[in-house]
């Protein structure tokens, strides 16, 4: 089958590699029909991120299984699946809590000997803790499949952050970052009932999508200028919950300050850089509360699932270029150039 392999930075390669294959009796094989490129795949691409030469990349992915081991109960041959951007076996405490991404054996499509979603087929260990069936009509519907698609991480992420941030009925919301997750972000917050959400962005296509996704307002400035157009829209006293979904030093530094006092942020931006940008007594001294992190999205596709099938929320349109698999490395390109906000994978053979 095809594949996308990582060589170097910035040498990403369309290969053949060995046809997946039941491994385990908990394992299933599914042939891709839809995979996309995150904006945390750049990190990887840009040498940021430590990668073997010849390791599978892409953790996002939705498809028909293919083959399941003698164990699986949850899936059969035929049905259409998502999955989310990590395994986990679905029984062990941490799952049992929800917290699927510390699952005592999960882990991360692409690691060294597994498959990556940016390829024809992956072998899925614990099918039945990690797979979510979705149903079978959707798999003619583009429109559809490319929304259920998000449902592997933007969007869970995204309404991570919302849900850390504690976005509710009444509040303001701010959202630092105008990445897919950011905007997903802004649509969670929305159906989370809030009242008035805040888009950080400066690019227009991106600000549109955020007003089209339930924004009220949108603030073009960086730094100490978002900060002072933010207290401005709030009376002077900043957003009930803020997420952060960028991970930079200055990001986080702008959703402290633009937090209201007893505020909290959702952080979800995956972080690099020097430091943090946390000054904990500015923290200790507004109560402002920090949650986040990796998101659990294999619990809440069952929550917002029903929400994508019926249209109450459609998130497709962070998708704006689609390629085919050979077209995968020209994807990176443009996310890496930000001339596309992510890129849709799709592989109809």
């Amino acid at each position: 089958m095809r594949a996308t392999t990582i060589h170097a930075p910035y040498d990403m390669r369309v290969e053949d590699v060995p046809e997946p294959l039941v491994q385990l009796p908990t394992d299933a094989v599914v042939r891709v029909l839809r995979a996309c490129i995150c904006g945390s795949d750049l990190w990887a691409y840009r040498g940021e991120a430590a990668r073997q030469p010849g390791q599978r990349i892409g953790h996002e992915f939705l498809g028909i299984v293919e083959e399941t081991g003698s164990e699986v109960g949850t899936v059969a041959r035929g049905d259409l699946v998502v999955a989310p951007f990590m395994w986990s076996d679905g029984v062990c405490d941490y799952c049992r809590e929800g917290l699927t991404t510390s699952c005592e054996h999960g882990g991360f499509w692409g690691s060294v000997g597994y498959d990556g979603g940016q390829g024809e087929a992956v072998r899925v260990p614990f099918a039945d803790g990690t797979l979510v069936g979705l149903p079978k009509d959707a798999a003619s519907d583009d429109h559809l499949l490319s929304a259920l698609l998000t449902l592997s991480d933007v969007l869970g992420t995204g309404h991570h952050a919302a849900l850390g941030a504690g976005a509710r009925p009444g509040a303001t919301v701010a959202v630092v970052g105008d990445g897919a997750v950011g905007l997903c972000a802004v649509l969670a917050a929305k159906r989370l009932g809030a009242e008035r959400i805040i888009a950080l962005g400066r690019h227009e296509a991106r600000t549109d999508i955020a007003r089209r996704f339930g924004a009220t307002d949108v603030v073009a400035e960086r730094g100490d200028a978002a900060v002072a157009a933010v207290r401005e829209l709030t009376r002077g006293q900043g957003a009930h919950a803020v997420v952060e979904a960028v991970g930079t030093e200055q990001s986080m530094r702008t959703a402290v300050d633009i937090t209201r006092d007893g505020g909290a942020i959702g952080f979800v931006g995956v972080p690099h850089g020097s430091g943090t940008g946390l000054d904990l007594s500015v923290m200790f001294d507004r109560n402002i509360a920090l949650r986040g992190g990796v998101a659990p999205v294999r619990a809440y596709i069952p929550d917002l699932l029903p929400d994508v099938l019926d249209g109450t929320i459609d998130p497709s349109p962070v998708f704006d270029l689609t390629v085919d698999i050979e077209g995968v490395p020209a994807g990176y390109k443009a996310m890496d150039e930000r001339t596309a906000l992510k890129v849709l994978v799709t592989n109809n053979g």
